[in-house]
Formats: C-alpha cells, structure tokens, sequence
C-alpha cells in the first residue's frame, strides 16, 4: 500500500494571510501546508481520495494524480469538502458518478451546498462537464469495501462535530479529533502506520494538543506515527526534534509504503 499526505495543515494553511510569523516565512518547503488530504493506494490498485481540500487541484497535480475510485469523507467542515469541483478531472476519467462515502451529516451538507456534484438529475450540457459524485453513507463501526480495500469508519469527538476516522488495512487516519476513545484506540491497534492530528502544543477545544497526540499515540502503538493538521505554531525542525522516537511531523507531499 501506499499513502500519499497531499495536505497536513490546518483550516487556515501555512503561510496564514497577513502573518509576519517565522514559520510562515520559512524557506523549508516541509513548513508549507496546505488543507488536510490523503491519498491510499493499495496493493490490488484501488485508489481512495480522504477529504476534498480548497487546494485539492494544485495537491493531486503536485503528486501526479490523475485518477480515483472513491472518496472517503472525515466530515462536513470546509477545509475538508470544499475542493469538490476539483473532482471534475478525476469523475470524467472515471466514467461514471464518482463513489462518494461518509456519515449522513457529511452527505446531507454536501447535498445542499453542492447539488450540481451530487443530484443525478443536475445533468451538463452537451459538450460539457461538470464533477460527478454518487453519495453512499456509511456508519461508525460498520467495515465496508471498495475495490480490494476493506475500510473501517471510526467515531472521534471534534466540539460539536463528529469525525469519521479510517482504518484502511495496516494505515490508520485520524484528523481533527479532540480525543480518541478506547474502543477506537484498540480498533487501531496493529497499524504499522497512522496519521494523527496535533494542532498546538496547548489544550483546545476541539483537536487534540501534541502532548494529548503523544498519549493517544502511544496508546495505540503503531510503529509510525505521523502527526498532522499543523499550524504555524511549530516549524517542521523544531517539532521533530521534540517529539519522541516513532513519532514525527507530516508534511505535503509525503510518500509512506506500507506492507500489505
């Protein structure tokens, strides 16, 4: 399996406007984050897209991606769902409505914010095109397939917001939660790889801290860890350097193999 981290930032990406801050001015590209995305490859060559970031065009071009057979929504927020138009290059190769899976909050939001993308009956003019996605809900705890890739959603609290996070095989991913609970922490367990997120080095009120990530990751015992959805808070270099073995930043672009 492969998975490609096509965005590892938070809602407002790094560089943020308007900020003066060492780490949005840093020459390291690591530092530039764009909108939190994924994207798995697996060993029989189904290809899931995790979340449509705004920078979704700029993020499949950058890591030469050209095709997909399904997206896998976390939840409803911007940052996450509005790159859809960008779905357009990739429901055209497809040939078809392109598989669209997440909670029913998530498709309903997507249902009246984008009709065009996801009303069968919204049909493009002769000679054109428009982005096609074919919606299917899943639930939490409930393991479903796509291709040769069996997917499990799990729950994660984000404020007033439930998050689906996913275990795909030997990869687990887990973005914008406050906090994970035992039952999903033990679902994770025997993930070589996973993908967690870790906002600021102090407590909020909706994503866990780096030091809460530490715990939860430690918890789960993957041999990997990976921490993302990162503001400008901490540099790459700085916050690899704090964090214990088997534990680093993300950052866009990131290629990890997984073995199947």
């Amino acid at each position: 399996m492969k998975v490609t981290l096509l965005g590892t930032g938070t809602s407002f990406g790094v560089p943020q406007i308007g900020c003066a801050c060492a780490v949005c001015h840093s020459t390291d590209p690591r530092d530039r984050r764009s909108r939190c995305a994924a994207f798995v490859e697996t060993g029989g060559g189904t290809r899931l897209l995790i979340d449509t970031p705004p920078e979704l065009r700029l993020q499949l071009v950058a890591a030469g991606i050209g095709r997909a057979d399904a997206v896998l929504y976390t939840h409803e927020h911007a940052d996450h769902i509005h790159g859809i138009d960008d779905l357009r290059a990739l429901s055209v190769r497809h040939g078809a409505a392109l598989p669209l899976y997440g909670s029913r909050e998530t498709l309903d939001t997507l249902r009246a914010r984008f009709p065009y993308v996801v009303d069968p009956s919204m049909q493009p003019l002769p000679g054109t095109t428009k982005p096609e996605g074919a919606l299917h809900e899943i639930r939490a705890g409930e393991l479903f397939t796509v291709g040769d890739a069996e997917v499990l959603p799990l729950a994660v609290p984000h404020g007033r917001t439930t998050v689906l996070a996913y275990r795909i095989g030997r990869f687990g991913y887990v973005t914008d939660a406050k906090s994970v609970a035992p039952e999903v922490v033990e679902a994770l367990r025997g993930v070589e790889v996973l993908v967690l997120n870790a906002l600021f080095r102090t407590p909020h009120p909706t994503h866990l801290s780096v030091p809460e990530a530490i715990v939860v990751a430690q918890a789960i015992g993957a041999p990997q860890t990976y921490l993302t959805h990162l503001t400008h808070d901490q540099s790459h270099a700085q916050l690899a350097a704090e964090l214990p073995p088997g534990i680093a930043p993300a950052h866009d672009g990131l290629a990890i193999t997984i073995a199947d």
